[in-house]
């Protein structure tokens, strides 16, 4: 049986990562992240045994973010910012580690939000099938958006 404790420790940098996809204010970004968690909590009854767990959540996590998305767009009617963490190193490989992150961060935010999504997902190194699960696609499906994405991707990095 899995708890909301041992969810939090095993997926809760994951998770994190996956609202910073949908908020970059921190504040909002923590909220998010509660309300995950808690939605993750309250359909944990509803997970089978033979179900996956990482799909579960995930597809939680980033029905939350679209909602989040949503009704933040419609607040603010602006882009959704991400930020994610930077591994520590030298402080000029920080410097350099940091600029290429906003970059992409930058780049993922332009990316339509089915795009967003699974190179969101692919990024946490959940396979084809996984992902699938999550956003409820075939594993075809979610291989032509991660295509798409990657090359969009291409495109917008090429661009700055």
């Amino acid at each position: 049986m899995h708890t909301i404790e041992s969810i939090i420790r095993a997926y809760g940098p994951a998770l994190a990562r996956v609202a910073s996809s949908y908020e970059a204010d921190r504040a909002l970004r923590e909220d998010l992240l509660q309300e995950t968690l808690f939605a993750i909590h309250r359909a944990l009854p509803s997970l089978r045994e033979d179900a996956s767990l990482a799909p579960f959540i995930f597809r939680i996590a980033h029905n939350r973010g679209v909602t989040h998305a949503l009704r933040q767009r419609a607040a603010r009617r602006s882009d959704i910012p991400v930020e994610l963490p930077v591994s520590p190193q030298t402080p000029e490989e920080r410097r350099i580690e940091s600029e290429r992150t906003l970059r992409l961060q930058a780049a993922i935010r332009r990316l339509p939000l089915p795009y967003r999504q699974v190179i969101t997902l692919v990024l946490e190194d959940m396979s084809h099938q996984e992902i699938g699960e999550v956003l409820g696609l075939g594993v075809s499906n979610v291989g032509v958006r991660v295509n798409r994405a990657k090359a969009q991707l291409k495109e917008l990095l090429r661009d700055r």
